[in-house]
């Protein structure tokens, strides 16, 4: 469970639960049983009480399976003349007799093969006005609980009073969600569950695709503002019914989640504190005052805080920047017990240490952020720069201006120091911001993401920079594209594809770092041994160290690889082969060259020239940053123009590439993409461009009375 989200604290003192399962969930379109759902229901159920939870289910679905049988009974039984008559509707209560045969044999059979028992309770609405009645329906149920039976209940249709099962909806309960809910108070459960078909109560209409799912309904905040679409195709009042009955119980003291009944495992995901459906808790609207905010809440919010943001002057934006880097540095004692905090859970975990290397703060690493953070204050202004300015005709100029993105929406893993640069960037280029850091860094995440929105104005507001803290809310963030503008994943190359795969939204970052170094013939060797070494040992776990080396096979011949491969042996690298390499060098052979090691650990292989190096490195390489050392400028020149990755160096580390040492300030990431930004992403790969243009009454009319002069002019007017 996200220990972040108060919401699904209170499953931890559950014990009693019950499952109510509408005719929507048992029965198929065309009216019969849905075995495979029917089954999966009691396989969680089998798993619930065998885990010591208390289990009652009320199910509907017996009209439905009734009328299936009767109009099957009905045409069978009828003469040609007949079928040719108009064919009424046939009797509720009957429909209700014979279905509810049939749905309780299933069931039965369903727990027998489970090796679970289960009862049939059917009830009235009268019977709960009876004293005696209520005391004896808790005493039964106790007891068949504590015989680990599942009490199946179910209102009696065929002798219930009421005129017919779906038009008459007075008395103490009125269809089965209420059924439910009355149930819950009476048999002092500790969770309702009621299952729909479809994931929860939405906005509106769950075909709508501007409806969104509510995680946690808040009365105050919802009552009235949700529109319902038609109820279910069976059954009696669909979402509506289902809301009603969950208030009930909710604010009477019993959590309430609706969730989809089709969906596999919901309940058990629901009791696991993952966010399944919609809850309804009576404690949701303070929850909600402390910053509950849904998905496109918060992502609103990023926009119109960032519109605030651009009304300010130049001077008023580094201000808060430079305000960010002195709370860093005033707070950095908290920051370091927060990230310690961290780590030793990480370590305690069990997690690689390659990751716990990029969760660490080390000493001088905040004093280095904030140094960071006022470069990127003390910057030329980037946004409303002219880039270009035209004179379209006598009397109208065109400007081409740098303009904010809009909102960002970052996920990252591991990196807490990337908090610091990601949102020190959105400031400066006039963007809202949407962050959701690792898991593993949440403590270091919060404290940092508190020191920042601190020191914004409220002329802005600090909800410009949102911090995501549950992990299911990405998946809703990912829908809207229209309210945000860029997703930039830093992380895992699972991580990169899953956003890739799960958005609209333009997505820019790059899905793995296998830099390479190519020592040329030519090389400088001691250059070589301090760049190579450098590339791979300064910091394995980043993305721009080197993952593989490309060595020219006269190297070899002569000699000179074998100091370079005991010096990052010493160093205690593991040394993996290329076909080649492996066999001259007496090293394993590496199981694919496409793979990023993030420790220390390389690939090795010869190759004869530098063409044939380009290629290995268009072959297997990531389009991310790759480095020749040679001292031949020609062959320098050719890597240089050749190799089509984001960034290419010669006679330099890999680790240069990167977005501080580029003098960008800080990056939001390194991008392998070829639109809009590539390499090291700074202030400027978070802009784009806007046209304005001042005119003095021109008007087109077909082009008849004006002369295009497409004059080109100075930036400054």
């Amino acid at each position: 469970m996200d220990s972040a989200d108060p919401a699904r604290a209170f499953v931890k003192d559950v014990k009693r639960i019950i499952i109510k399962v509408g005719t929507a969930v048992v029965t198929r379109g065309d009216g019969r049983l849905a075995l495979g759902r029917m089954g999966s229901l009691c396989e969680q159920i089998r798993e619930l009480t065998s885990q010591g939870f208390e289990v009652i289910l009320v199910t509907s679905g017996a009209v439905g399976v009734g009328r299936q049988r009767l109009r099957y009974r009905k045409l069978i039984n009828s003469s040609f003349a007949d079928l040719q008559k108009p064919q009424g509707d046939l009797d509720g209560k009957a429909c209700a007799a014979v279905g509810q045969n049939g749905l309780m044999a299933l069931y039965d059979t369903l727990f027998s093969q489970l090796d679970v028992t289960s009862a049939q309770l059917m009830v009235t609405d009268n019977d709960f006005r009876d004293p005696d009645f209520r005391r004896q329906l808790n005493e039964t149920v106790n007891s068949l609980l504590c015989l680990k039976v599942v009490p199946i209940f179910n209102e009696n249709d065929a002798i219930s009073t009421r005129k017919a099962p779906y038009e008459d909806s007075s008395g103490i309960f009125w269809d089965n969600d209420s059924l439910a809910a009355l149930l819950a108070l009476e048999l002092k459960a500790d969770l309702l569950v009621l299952l729909s078909d479809v994931e929860g109560l939405y906005t509106g209409p769950p075909s709508d695709p501007q409806s969104e799912l509510i995680h946690t309904y808040v009365k105050e905040k919802h009552e009235g503002l949700i529109t319902f679409g038609d109820k279910s195709r069976v059954g009696r009042g669909g979402m509506t019914a289902k809301v009603k009955a969950a208030v009930y119980a909710a604010y009477a003291g019993i959590p309430v989640v609706i969730t989809s009944g089709f969906a596999n495992n919901n309940i058990i995901k629901a009791l696991d504190g993952q966010r399944v459906g919609t809850l309804f808790h009576r404690e949701a609207i303070k929850w909600a005052s402390i910053g509950d905010f849904d998905a496109r809440e918060m992502a609103v919010s990023a926009r119109e805080c960032a519109r605030l943001l651009q009304t300010l002057s130049s001077q008023e934006r580094s201000k808060i920047l430079l305000d960010i880097a002195d709370a860093l540095e005033e707070k950095e004692e908290e920051i370091l017990a927060e990230n310690e905090a961290d780590v030793a859970a990480a370590q305690q975990a069990g997690y690689e240490n390659s990751l716990i290397s990029r969760l660490a703060m080390k000493p001088g690493k905040i004093s280095s952020l904030a140094n960071s953070v006022r470069v990127l204050a003390n910057m030329d202004e980037p946004v409303g720069r002219i880039l270009k300015r035209t004179e379209l005709a006598d009397g109208i100029i065109l400007e081409k201006t740098s303009s904010p993105l809009g909102v960002l929406l970052i996920i990252f893993e591991s990196r807490p120091d990337a908090l610091v640069q990601i949102a020190s960037l959105a400031v400066r280029s006039g963007n809202g911001l949407l962050l959701k850091g690792g898991k593993e860094a949440k403590r270091s995440n919060a404290i940092l993401h508190k020191v920042i929105t601190s020191s914004i104005p409220p002329t802005v507001g600090e909800r410009l920079i949102g911090l995501v803290t549950s992990r299911e809310e990405i998946p809703e963030l990912l829908k809207l594209d229209d309210v945000i503008d860029l997703v930039i994943p830093r992380g895992s190359n699972k991580l990169v594809s899953q956003i890739k795969a799960a958005t609209k939204i333009p997505v820019l970052g790059h899905a793995d770092g296998i830099c390479h170094v190519f020592i040329d013939k030519s090389a400088d060797l001691d250059m070589a041994k301090r760049i190579v070494l450098d590339a791979k040992t300064d910091y394995p776990a980043a993305c721009n160290a080197m993952e593989t080396l490309l060595v020219h096979e006269d190297l070899v011949q002569t000699g000179g690889l074998n100091d370079l491969i005991l010096e990052l042996q010493e160093k205690g690298v593991s040394l993996f082969g290329g076909p080649k390499a492996s066999s001259v060098l007496s090293i394993p052979e590496a199981n694919s060259f496409h793979h990023e090691y993030g420790a220390l650990a390389c690939t090795v292989e010869i190759v004869e020239d530098v063409n044939t190096a380009i290629e290995h490195i268009h072959r297997h390489g990531s389009a991310h940053t790759d480095s020749i050392i040679t001292e031949d400028k020609e062959v320098a020149e050719l890597f240089l123009r050749q190799v089509d990755s984001a960034a290419v160096l010669h006679n330099a580390s890999t680790r240069f590439s990167d977005g501080f040492r580029f003098g960008l300030g800080a990056e939001v990431g390194i991008s392998t993409s070829r639109i809009h930004a590539r390499g090291p992403v700074g202030v400027e790969g978070l802009l784009t461009t806007r046209w304005l243009a001042r005119g003095s009454g021109q008007v087109v009319d077909g082009d008849k009375e004006i002369v295009y002069t497409h004059r080109d002019l100075n930036l400054e007017a």
